[in-house]
Formats: structure tokens, sequence, C-alpha cells
């Protein structure tokens, strides 16, 4: 339960991040850095995550749902 709270706060974080990217990007009007390092801690928020996901399925934390017909 542990994990899945942790992966649902990482997206949250994730599109925190992408909100402020837009923000800073129509506020500065493309002017500042502010837009790149919100983006960028997106992105490497992302990488982590994905990251953090297959090392949580080769540990066994998570399971794939089965396909039901």
């Amino acid at each position: 339960m542990l994990t899945k709270i942790f992966i649902v706060f990482a997206l949250l974080i994730i599109i925190y991040n992408l909100g402020r990217g837009m923000h800073f990007l129509l506020k500065d009007q493309g002017r500042s850095e502010r837009t790149v390092r919100a983006l960028s801690w997106r992105i490497g928020l992302s990488f982590a995550l994905l990251a953090f996901l297959f090392v949580a399925f080769a540990m066994g934390w998570i399971h794939p749902h089965p396909i039901v017909p």
C-alpha cells in the first residue's frame, strides 16, 4: 500500500511541475529560465518514477493485474 501512495504522490508532483512550467511560460513569455527548470524537474522526476517502477516490479512490491476477457 505504501508503494501505491508513493507512486500517486510522485505523479502529483510531476503534474504540479508541469503546471508550474505552463505558468512560467505564460507569465514570463519564455524569457526566463524558470520554465526550463520546472520542465527539467518534471523530466527528471518522470525518469526517477520509471526507475522506481522497474525496481518495485523486480522486487515484487507491485504486481500487474491479469487480463480478463
